[in-house]
């Protein structure tokens, strides 16, 4: 079960979507969501892994002690997580829909905090999931990184997305049905 901040946020990514599946950028208004707005971001993507955030709420800049607009997002994930959350949005870039990483945020000291990363892809005037909106849900008290920024994130799972190949369907091929 999803924190309700999380699902409010991909609730309102699909209600913005219509029956493309995928909303422009023009369609996400910042004021629907205005009390989120601190823990919202906004990634661009310039090619495949290449993640810069372009726009940062405040608390997710003050998690991590630092202005993170240009930061490749995937740079704040452990070494062993980047492929596949980079594989994963890549997926969702080509059937949209938002996903949630669940993750421990950790400091250099070693404090953590359990939280959830939402990624919904956003399209260009041109159709192309070029964009994502997210979310940072903290699902713990904050004061248990004492007061130390987040030097890494580790995911734990993730929910929300049908990964991996699309399902078998039928197809048929001079009116013979072949799969």
């Amino acid at each position: 079960m999803l924190h309700p901040n999380t699902e409010r946020l991909a609730e309102y990514w699909r209600d913005q979507a219509g029956p493309s599946g995928l909303p422009s950028r023009t369609a996400i208004n910042p004021a629907d969501f205005a009390r989120m707005l601190p823990q919202v971001f906004m990634l661009g993507r310039t090619e495949a892994g290449a993640l810069p955030f372009r726009l940062v709420g405040g608390f997710v800049a003050e998690l991590h002690g630092r202005d993170l607009r240009g930061v490749n997002a995937l740079t704040l994930w452990s070494p062993r997580d980047q492929l596949q959350i980079r594989s994963v949005l890549e997926q969702v870039r080509r059937r949209p829909q938002p996903i949630v990483v669940t993750a421990e945020a950790r400091t250099a000291e070693g404090a953590s905090m359990s939280m959830e990363v939402l990624f919904a892809p956003l399209s260009s005037r041109t159709g192309t999931a070029d964009r994502f909106i997210g979310l940072y849900q903290p699902l713990g008290m904050i004061q248990k990184l004492n007061d130390e920024p987040v030097k890494q994130l580790v995911m734990t799972g993730i929910e929300g997305a049908e990964l991996g190949e699309p399902k078998l369907r039928l197809a048929a091929l001079d009116g013979r049905v072949v799969a």
